[in-house]
């Protein structure tokens, strides 16, 4: 009987570290399916990677340094929150709340921890509602409008993208004064996954497509938008930049795993244009004032939409956690502050 028993015990202590070399091998596999995602030599060429900055939330800010600027206003000053609102506008696609279950569930927040932790910190924020596939001159529109309701007069800073450029540039509207623009991997000049979609779908099933879209109520007007040739022939061309307001950008880059779903969308855009998020090149990123390019971060890693499951391997593997959303947002607060913005 003894035997028996000390065999069972030999047994279960051989079955634990089997599961525990398993779980090791496993972690290896993951670790060498990583390395075999070799990092764009073009990296090295980007003007400034930013790795770590923004892994977690700093306890004080407006105490580092202020930016380099020789040109600001004289208001330049060393505060914690900027003293104009702080106005965020979502992407194509986005929402300010998302209620899928009407009053019966809490609703879904697209800058979800970002809003609350910003106004922490006494920043006042204020979220703006566009149409979410609407074009970008109707997305601009609606946003005038929702930043004219909600600043009542005040000077704002703007955190969005192409549909505030034309807003500022085109629209003026009367009643809103922008003193800034800082827009996050925003595609300027396009983006080749858009190129791409449009070849394969192809002329003759595009209005097919649309069809489809508005039968559930999805506006389309800003999808041939987000091409190359329109960004880069009509957009730009037609909407310059407004003198006396300060444009800042921010790119990002990432080697997606096997299971991202970015994972054929970044092999087109790296192909074609280089180091990307997912979705937008750095080099289309780019506008104003570059402020530099997140490594390791997805476009969906930027509006703190991050894999949770991604980055608990990610930490298996001996990896520190390297992007935070919301000190990344805290941060370009800071920013706008020591600019006396």
């Amino acid at each position: 009987m003894i035997t028996t028993i000390r065999s069972k015990l030999y047994l279960r202590a051989a079955q634990r570290q089997a599961s525990y070399y398993s779980a090791r091998v496993a972690v290896a596999r993951f670790s060498n399916n990583r390395a075999l995602h070799k990092e764009d030599p073009r990296i090295s060429e980007i003007d400034r990677i930013i790795e770590d900055e923004y892994a977690a939330v700093r306890d004080k800010y407006g105490s580092s340094p202020p930016c380099e600027s020789n040109t600001k206003p004289a208001n330049h000053v060393r505060a914690e929150a900027p003293k104009n609102p702080i106005i965020l506008a979502h992407g194509l696609l986005g929402f300010d709340e998302l209620r899928i279950a009407g009053t019966v569930l809490p609703g879904i927040h697209y800058w979800r921890g970002i809003t609350e932790a910003l106004a922490a910190k006494g920043v006042e924020v204020i979220t703006a509602t566009v149409p979410a596939s609407g074009s970008i001159e109707m997305r601009a529109k609606k946003l005038g409008e929702d930043i004219e309701a909600k600043a009542k007069g005040k000077s704002v800073n703007i955190i969005a993208g192409l549909d505030s450029r034309y807003m500022i540039s085109q629209l003026r509207p009367p009643n809103v004064k922008v003193l800034s623009l800082t827009t996050v991997a925003s595609p300027h000049r396009g983006s080749a996954f858009a190129d791409v979609m449009f070849d394969w779908i192809g002329p003759t099933n595009i209005p097919k497509l649309y069809k489809m879209l508005d039968f559930f109520g999805l506006e389309t007007g800003a999808f041939s938008q987000l091409t190359r040739k329109y960004m880069q022939e009509d957009f730009n061309p037609k909407t310059p930049d407004v003198e006396g307001i300060w444009y800042y950008s921010y790119g990002a880059t990432m080697e997606p795993a096997f299971w991202s779903m970015f994972r054929q969308s970044h092999r087109i855009v790296k192909r074609i244009e280089g180091p990307n998020d997912g979705l937008v090149s750095v080099t289309s990123s780019k506008w104003g004032t570059y402020k530099g390019t997140l490594k390791d971060v997805s476009h969906l890693d930027l509006i703190n939409w991050t894999n949770r499951l991604r980055w608990f391997v990610w930490e298996l593997t001996g990896n520190k956690r390297k992007f935070n959303a919301v000190a990344f947002y805290l941060d370009i607060a800071d920013m706008l502050a020591k600019e006396g913005l």
